[in-house]
């Protein structure tokens, strides 16, 4: 059977009522997308699944939703609207799980559309910058399609798909997304980044989130020695900390001597870096996020960001309220599996503000929101003006460290609702 085709005439094999994934992240299948979004006159019940994607993807246009539905496993700026609308919703899961939806038939996938680097001389392909669920997908959607791009770069690690296992093959050549967090590194952040650094002692191994931040942190970590990287996101940061040989991945015990990640996002430099490198292993989300592998490694450093921090230490990262925007992902897998590692550290950080000069530290997390991680589960909160360390205190203890990293605009309201949850403190 010949296998390539175009988009148009591959995306002919999804059905209506059928449940698709998408392949996420910086491999977001964008010309295959965009080719299924235009049957949407002749389609209906179409569920979309997938985990972070990038780009502009219309899928938002009133025409295109009365099509499809989006089940979103991790919401992102291209489906935010629709997820939050009468087209779409949110699925809370681990991200060490999502695969786990796929292979016991909880979310049986009839197609998945992925982006993949093209085959070497033996027949395989392999899934690129993102590995993470899509592995999984592949392995247990009924139909999958592939959209070839020489731009997308060959990864090592779990990735290889060979590509007898495609129903159908589109030739693109087209740009992958591209994120520079460093960019937006400002003031704020760089303190963070300089507080957690200080944190961090020689050999530790890393996991960082997405985000200004984890790069301020990456950037504020020249200096270290012996380094290991276990991360469900790589990120720049990571590339500039090997040029330099902060991190060497020597001390770490689980693939030693190797960067481990499921998915990346950056500039093209990262992915011409990571192209064709064995010092890269990606790999599937479910090995790199679980706990119990986690932990293994020494001094495990979790660092991930949230939303807001009420004052007992609750963590909420994946909603403003009852709106949807982003998702749990692997922040809870890896902030468990840092607490139990030998000299691990899981830590929260944050910028004391938001946008209009509003606390992120607060009284109470607002009506509807999600707590991610809970306040058992919080070691450390670092803002720009100090770090708390929570674990093994009592809630007025936990609200009085986290009042005291607070904006100083703050900190006299903070007080007032200690004193009003509390009482005055007699001691």
């Amino acid at each position: 059977m010949e296998r390539w085709m175009t988009a148009a005439e591959a995306v002919q094999l999804v059905k209506s009522g059928d449940r698709v994934f998408l392949h996420g992240s910086a491999a977001t299948p964008r010309t295959l997308i965009s080719a299924l979004l235009a049957r949407h006159a002749e389609m209906e019940r179409v569920e979309l699944v997938s985990i972070s994607t990038l780009g502009k993807l219309d899928i938002d246009r009133p025409e295109v939703q009365k099509s499809f539905f989006v089940n979103s496993l991790f919401v992102s700026d291209s489906v935010r609207e629709v997820v939050n609308g009468p087209y779409g919703e949110y699925v809370p899961v681990f991200l060490s799980e999502i695969p786990l939806l796929f292979e016991r038939g909880i979310l049986p996938l009839d197609v998945a559309l992925v982006h993949v680097s093209p085959p070497d001389r033996h027949g395989y392909c392999t899934l690129g910058v993102s590995v993470d669920v899509a592995r999984s997908a592949v392995r247990n959607a009924k139909l999958v399609i592939a959209q070839v791009n020489p731009r997308m770069p060959r990864t090592h690690g779990e990735g290889q798909v060979h590509i007898s296992s495609f129903a159908a093959l589109v030739q693109v050549d087209e740009p992958l997304p591209e994120v520079d967090y460093a960019s937006r590194i400002g003031p704020e952040e760089e303190r963070i980044g300089k507080l957690c650094a200080e944190l961090i002692e020689d050999r530790s191994t890393l996991q960082m989130g997405i985000g200004a931040i984890p790069d301020a942190i990456l950037w504020s970590l020249r200096s270290h020695k012996d380094l290991g990287v276990h991360t469900e996101m790589c990120s720049n940061g990571i590339v500039e900390l090997l040029q330099c040989g902060a991190i060497t991945n020597r001390y770490k015990k689980k693939y030693k001597d190797r960067v481990v990640t499921s998915f990346a996002i950056g500039t093209r430099a990262l992915y011409d870096r990571i192209d064709d490198n064995p010092q890269f292993a990606f790999l599937d989300a479910q090995y790199v996020n679980a706990g119990h592998v986690i932990r293994q490694n020494p001094r495990v450093v979790a660092v991930n960001s949230a939303i807001e921090v009420d004052l007992t230490g609750q963590v909420c990262s994946d909603s403003i309220g009852t709106y949807q925007f982003s998702g749990v992902g692997g922040q809870m897998d890896f902030m468990r599996g840092a607490a139990l590692s030998e000299g691990g550290k899981p830590i929260i950080a944050l910028c004391s503000t938001r946008g209009k000069g509003e606390s992120k530290i607060v009284p109470f997390l607002r009506q509807g929101a999600g707590v991610v991680t809970t306040r058992a589960h919080v070691h450390y909160v670092v803002t720009e003006h100090g770090v708390a360390y929570l674990y093994g205190k009592n809630l007025r203890q936990r609200a009085e460290l986290l009042r005291d990293i607070a904006h100083p605009t703050h900190r006299e309201a903070l007080d007032r609702a200690i004193t009003e949850r509390f009482g005055p403190k007699l001691v």
